[in-house]
């Protein structure tokens, strides 16, 4: 990763509304249905940010983004947070992006007063990495949620504790 020169950003531009889009295709993971679910979260943020319950933060390499997080307090909370998104493009992973951008959110999650972070993914075989991402980062699962995606596709839902 060190021949990458990386940048970090929290605010929303108006190329990141494509650029998320072609992540989320990038990596061959998503339904199609959440791919425009994906890009409306970044429109929103795009158009009220400072208002916005959603949160970001960019990975660029040479000015392109390249991965990102999408997170927010979940409300009724005192200090919980979601992580709505993290996604790296298809042709950075394995380069150690995803695992800086996620320190990155959760070191301004803690700032924030946050003392835990939710994620979630499908219990499909093909999201093993994802999972395996997650436990190997430290979150531990708490549920799982059988066919709740769509018959034999559960939801995997992790919890990261600070």
């Amino acid at each position: 990763m060190s021949a990458l020169n990386i940048n970090y950003r929290s605010k929303v531009l108006p190329g990141d509304v494509s650029a998320v889009k072609e992540m989320a295709e990038s990596t061959g993971f998503f339904y199609d249905f959440e791919i425009p679910v994906a890009v409306e979260l970044v429109e929103e943020g795009l158009m009220d940010q400072e208002h916005s319950e959603y949160k970001f933060l960019f990975a660029e390499v040479d000015g392109k983004p390249v991965s990102y997080t999408c997170y927010g307090h979940i409300m009724g909370t005192e200090a919980g947070y979601d992580l709505f998104w993290i996604i790296t493009h298809n042709d950075f992973r394995g380069k150690g992006i995803g695992k800086v951008i996620l320190e990155k959110t959760h070191e301004i999650i803690r700032g924030l007063g946050g003392k835990y972070v939710i994620a979630e993914t499908s219990g499909l075989e093909k999201y093993a990495p994802t999972r395996n991402f997650y436990l190997n980062f430290g979150y531990k699962l708490e549920a799982e949620i059988p066919d709740y995606y769509k018959d034999n596709d559960a939801k995997m839902v992790y919890i990261y504790r600070f």
